[in-house]
């Protein structure tokens, strides 16, 4: 994923992650944190069109998946599964061997995703800070 792609993921990003979306992913930030997470972060592109976006990175010790996003007209292809299996292993490579990811508690669609994927459930954390 460049900074040029960030109108189409964002557009995408409207039909598959609209609540998830905040004040952190204005072009600005986002252009930030893929040149501080060289790499990391991936789209999938089929006809020439951004399918599939996957966010990841880390902060030297934790690694993260932001914003796994697959076009309903895509799923059920694997294109989910490639780009988060992609991130991990990038993130992985670069000395990081935990990653978190965020899904919403009543998203049981993402839910079943991340536990198929080999990710676990966890309440251990309880509290966010929020500037916005």
């Amino acid at each position: 994923m460049t900074i040029e792609d960030y109108d189409e993921v964002y557009a995408m990003w409207q039909i598959t992650s609209k609540r998830a979306l905040s004040s952190s992913d204005s072009r600005e930030n986002i252009k930030r944190y893929l040149e501080r997470n060289k790499g990391m972060s991936m789209v999938a592109v089929c006809d020439g069109k951004i399918v599939g976006t996957v966010l990841a990175g880390h902060d030297g010790r934790t690694g993260f998946i932001h914003h796994t996003a697959v076009h309903p007209d895509y799923r059920r292809k694997h294109i989910g599964k490639a780009l988060v299996q992609n991130a991990v292993q990038r993130i992985s490579e670069s000395g990081i061997n935990k990653t978190q990811i965020y899904c919403y508690k009543d998203n049981s669609t993402g839910q079943s995703f991340w536990k198929s994927m080999g990710f676990n459930r966890t309440d251990n954390v309880l509290f966010e800070a929020k500037k916005e």
